[in-house]
């Protein structure tokens, strides 16, 4: 959001500028996504997770194993297929600006390692309160346990969950990996965060301010996956160091168990199906 804020000060000559509420400040991610709507509040980023319970085309983003690497992520999301996701939210009065890399979740572990999918059978893993990821977790054999982040580190401790899964900026900054001595890159799912702007702020703007946001988040984004790929960079160096053992299991393996998801959605939401082909062919 600061790079954001940046370039949008230096592209209007420092006729726009934005304030920003760092840390949860206006309320809940859901929260501020009301606010945009009504108004209150003009620009906000949030996780693609919380956006699909407002805008039904971002569970997509949310399939396990949909994206074949990184590069493929962003060929998706840059394209065709993302610009499309982030327009739909307009008629939501949520309007997708840009994605920024948040990285790939994977499971970590405090007692085993887990190296094929039959290592999660019987464990416990804390998820999101997100069906896709409670899914995800119990087709591969384990038991999903939706619980708040803010109560993870003393139930890793405690053994009251056996595991849970993130991106490695994460596992660091909230000090897992102190309990957590297992971390499988299996990167199950590569959900982006989305840069939004409220449509009742958008349709204020002249056509020249519109230009002047939209360029300043797409450079916003170039930026922010730098600096994002240096932090993961740096807490996988943290987290060998305090004796994190790094597991590459074989993803193909954990792709095959997990299909009864993808396959169960489609069926949920036929509509969705033309989507998700285009992903998988791009």
């Amino acid at each position: 959001m600061l790079e954001f804020k940046k370039a949008l000060k230096l592209k209007s000559g420092g006729k726009m500028d934005i304030k920003i509420f760092p840390d949860g400040q206006l309320g809940s991610e859901r929260e501020v996504l009301e606010l945009l709507q009504i108004g209150s509040v003009a620009v906000t980023k949030v996780s693609a997770a919380t956006l699909s319970n407002f805008v039904p085309e971002y569970h997509v983003l949310g399939i396990p194993y949909l994206f074949r690497n990184k590069q493929h992520q962003f060929d998706v999301l840059e394209g065709e297929v993302g610009k499309s996701i982030l327009e739909k939210g307009s008629k939501f009065w949520l309007r997708g600006l840009c994605y920024y890399d948040a990285g790939s979740r994977s499971f970590y572990t405090s007692k085993k390692a887990i190296r094929t999918p039959e290592d999660l059978k019987g464990l416990k893993i804390r998820v999101m309160n997100n069906q896709m990821a409670i899914n995800m977790v119990n087709s591969l054999g384990g038991s999903a346990t939706p619980m708040s982040f803010g109560e993870l580190y003393t139930a890793l401790q405690q053994g009251v969950v056996d595991g849970a899964e993130n991106n490695p900026p994460s596992f660091v900054s909230s000090n897992h990996y102190e309990v957590s001595k297992y971390y499988t890159l299996d990167q199950h799912s590569s959900l982006p965060d989305v840069l939004l702007i409220g449509t009742k702020y958008w349709d204020t703007l002249s056509d020249e301010e519109k230009v002047w946001v939209q360029e300043s988040a797409d450079e916003s984004s170039k930026s922010q996956k730098v600096f994002w790929n240096d932090s993961v960079n740096e807490s996988m160096e943290i987290a060998k160091k305090a004796g994190v053992e790094i597991i590459i299991p074989e993803k193909a393996l954990f792709q095959e168990k997990s299909k009864p998801v993808l396959e169960a959605f489609e069926k949920e939401h036929p509509e969705m199906s033309g989507i998700i082909n285009k992903i998988k062919n791009q």
